[in-house]
């Protein structure tokens, strides 16, 4: 009987990426529709509000590089990731049915508390998880087909997330009733997919190290924090990550008051952005075997860069010009999605090269530690420089209001991606140096660890 090793690694590939449908759905229901829900429609206030899912955040970013360094150095009888994401999925369940679910009457201990809960919950999975992927191949380009395949779930997840509000919304459902329907989905979803990956998706065991020498996190953060092409790579991704959160955090505003769209206008361009997403990841992932991951990278951001400026130029009403710009900038997404966690695994063995040791999880404890910092800094920018300039959105056309608004959400971004090229274009890890690595690594496995 022959195998088809190729369509196996596919199948595998999937069934690990899948569970990432299931994180996608809650991503812009938990952004967008929880804080009006619980400030205004529960009646707990903006200031309330924004103080307790503040709190939570932040004990959300202090645990990332714990459960990193639990990620890299667990070691028990169903593997280094498996039960950090089991555990993390049963409170993440959990916090996300009664944040989503709640009575009329609650307090601001129950947001806070289940929130918390929620984010720990999230970070007990996401990381693992991520880390997990990074170790499923061993190829430079084989590890773009994995990210690839998890961002593509990734999209979907947001997609649906973006249908049900709408079925909802045309069923008659309330915002409440929308959130409700969203958690049973998630949770019903969820319990399949995470099966799945759970007890068919093989738990790869903590890499062999090179060297014996014990380290202790600070140990580990102080030598990550010297890997040259980590720090590149972590600046070009939180410089991004800010250049494509500013346009985000005003996307709404930028359809409302300059398109003047209506909200089906606004539904279908959203549908359009993330759908060109997922069109995008395929066309990048093979432009990448040709020229390289971050030059495809940069052509990518490149690319937002150029639909941006004709941003300015627009009107109310110009939705069709606006949906060739959501298809263009949705196309830059797929690489900003799918690019960036493969060039993170290559930096994960090139540690693994220079300190000996497996940092998989704690590496990407920082990088999740970025991206939350990158979006919290969207909201901190764009909000203030914005109201600096003079917009107010209960008088959108007076002054250079609408014109101040068309800025911030276009020139902002290309300023800041041109700067994210300029550190990428010449980023070192090319594939010719990671296949030198690669070959470094399997004879040093074979001869065991360095004891001194």
């Amino acid at each position: 009987m022959t195998v088809n090793y190729k369509n196996n690694k596919s199948w595998h590939n999937i069934r690990y990426g899948s569970v990432a449908f299931v994180l996608g759905i809650p991503t812009i229901p938990l952004l967008v529709m929880l804080p009006p829900l619980y400030a205004d429609t529960l009646g707990l206030g903006l200031t309330s509000t924004g103080i307790a899912l503040f709190l939570a955040r932040s004990f959300d970013v202090l645990s990332d590089p714990v459960i990193g360094y639990l990620s890299d150095n667990l070691n028990t009888r169903w593997g280094c990731k498996k039960p950090l994401i089991g555990f993390g999925t049963i409170l993440g369940g959990a916090g996300l049915f009664f944040l989503l679910t709640p009575d009329q009457n609650i307090s601001i201990w129950y947001l806070g508390l289940w929130a918390i809960v929620l984010y720990f919950g999230w970070t007990l999975v996401n990381i693992p998880y991520l880390a997990w992927g990074a170790s499923l191949s061993e190829d430079y380009h084989g590890r773009i087909n994995i990210t690839s395949v998890r961002e593509i779930f990734t999209i979907l997840g947001i997609i649906t997330a973006v249908a049900i509000a709408a079925i909802a919304a045309s069923l008659g459902y309330s915002e409440r009733g929308a959130l409700k329907l969203v958690a049973f989905v998630v949770l019903g979803v969820g319990c399949f997919l995470f099966g799945i990956l759970l007890f068919t998706v093989n738990d790869p065991t903590r890499k062999k190290p090179i060297s014996s020498r014990k380290q202790n996190l600070c140990f580990l953060i102080r030598s990550i924090t010297t890997n040259k092409p980590f720090l590149l790579l972590i600046f070009g991704w939180f410089i991004n990550s800010l250049a494509n959160g500013i346009p985000a955090v005003l996307f709404i505003l930028f359809m409302k008051f300059i398109l003047e769209a209506s909200i089906v206008e606004r539904g279908m361009l959203t549908f359009i952005y993330f759908f060109s997403g997922v069109v995008g990841i395929p066309i990048w992932l093979l432009l990448s075997h040709f020229i390289g991951k971050h030059r495809t990278w940069c052509l990518a951001m490149f690319l937002a860069c150029i639909a941006f400026i004709a941003v300015p130029s627009l009107g109310p009403h110009d939705i069709f010009a606006f949906s060739f710009i959501c298809i263009i900038t949705g196309l830059a997404l797929g690489a900003d999605l799918s690019l960036p966690p493969a060039i993170q695994a290559d930096v994960i063995e090139f540690e693994l090269f220079r300190s000996g040791k497996d940092c998989s999880g704690t590496m990407f404890s920082i990088w999740s530690l970025t991206t939350k910092l990158a979006l919290a800094l969207s909201v901190a920018v764009a909000f203030p420089i914005l109201e600096s300039l003079g917009f107010s959105p209960d008088f959108p056309k007076e002054g250079n209001n609408l014109f101040a608004l068309a800025i911030i959400y276009a020139a902002v971004p290309v300023g800041l991606k041109l700067l994210a090229i300029a550190l990428i274009w010449h980023y070192p890890l090319t594939p010719k140096k990671q296949n030198v690595i690669r070959q470094f690594l399997e004879r040093r496995q074979m001869k065991g660890p360095i004891t001194s």
